[in-house]
């Protein structure tokens, strides 16, 4: 692990509660994936944490903490980007997540001396984490290129998820005008609600969409060229989604890689 300078940035003062913290993939091969995001956004790798914490290999982009890929426990897990959100609370957090109507997937477990996490889904199935840091500040580097920028879910019934972000991690919501589809900007709690203070967000899932495709979390990240990041992902390997378009916010473009993990990027 490279050491942070200063405060960590992953302590409850550099991340507010429900703000991202951390990413993970999970991939069936963590080398494959090292080839790839090594390739598309310059990152390098760790040996990977022992066999105790599934040998997660952590990314770094200019020598700082950006990512991890981890090997698939099970095949019918699905290949996916998650994305962690800070608490300084853990427990306190699932049991509002219960209380609102959502689940549990990995009641909160201590990991070594690098913190606790957790995953839950929301009411209409979205996975996402929890992470209360402790040795492990989360991102070293954010909002850079090559390095994370948003994430926001999609769904469906926008009455049924938007008060269960709200009520379980205080976010103030913010309803974009003329997005295109509804879309709302979450702020962390205490912050003047809107597009400025917004750590994530969440958009409709529309008729572009497969009927069979569930609620889920999209990641993105920021990068110098968007049409030459899709170019380069597919030439590796990977699909376009959806090629890139001007968006009110910047540049962007949906991306799968060449295990079938999702992900996003925008330029500003």
């Amino acid at each position: 692990m490279v050491e942070a300078d200063g405060p960590l940035p992953g302590s409850p003062e550099g991340f507010p509660e429900g703000a991202p913290c951390w990413l993970d993939a999970q991939l069936p091969d963590v080398e494959a994936g090292k080839r790839f995001y090594g390739a598309l956004f310059g990152w390098t790798f760790d040996e990977g944490a022992g066999p105790e914490y599934g040998r997660y290999a952590e990314a770094y982009s200019d020598g700082k903490r950006v990512a991890a890929l981890a090997p698939k426990r099970d095949g019918r897990m699905p290949t996916v980007w998650n994305v962690y959100l800070a608490t300084p609370d853990a427990r306190a957090v699932a049991a509002r997540i219960r209380e609102a109507g959502g689940q549990l997937v990995t009641e909160p477990t201590t990991v070594g001396s690098y913190g606790t996490l957790a995953l839950a889904a929301d009411p209409e199935g979205a996975v996402f984490g929890l992470w209360q840091a402790d040795e492990h500040p989360g991102f070293g580097k954010q909002q850079e290129p090559d390095s994370f920028c948003w994430t926001e879910v999609y769904a469906r019934d926008k009455g049924l998820v938007d008060p269960f972000y709200e009520g379980v991690f205080g976010y103030g919501g913010f309803e974009v005008p003329d997005a295109g589809v509804p879309f709302r900007t979450w702020s962390p709690a205490g912050a003047e609600a809107g597009p400025e203070t917004a750590v994530a967000g969440r958009s409709a899932v529309t008729g572009e969409f497969p009927t069979e495709m569930p609620a889920h979390f999209l990641v993105y990240f920021r990068v110098a060229d968007c049409d030459r990041a899709a170019a380069t992902a597919q030439r590796l390997g990977g699909r376009i989604r959806a090629e890139p378009f001007d968006t009110p916010f910047g540049r962007m473009a949906a991306l799968v890689d060449d295990q079938g993990a999702v992900f996003a990027v925008m330029q500003e």
